[in-house]
């Protein structure tokens, strides 16, 4: 498994808990384990939620309305930061 697809099933093993449609990252914190200090990783290296909601801000739609589509987007924002 790549280090993408290990990350896009962490994601959305704990995002796709959530209530979709959501509006705002808000609305994602009830789903995090250990809230914004929930930590996701891909090979070596590793993100708080905290980090990945900067790096979401630059490429963030709301609203989502599934996990697929928030996911892309965050990984989307790691990629254009050159971090994945």
């Amino acid at each position: 498994m790549s280090e993408r697809e290990e990350l896009e099933r962490q994601l959305k093993d704990v995002f796709g808990k959530a209530d979709y449609p959501i509006n705002n990252v808000m609305e994602l914190l009830p789903v995090l384990p250990q809230g914004p200090n929930t930590q996701f990783t891909a090979g070596d290296k590793s993100w708080s939620a905290m980090e990945l909601s900067q790096k979401l801000s630059s490429q963030a739609e709301f609203p989502y309305h599934d996990v697929d589509s928030f996911v892309a987007d965050v990984l989307a924002g790691l990629e254009s930061a050159g971090e994945l």
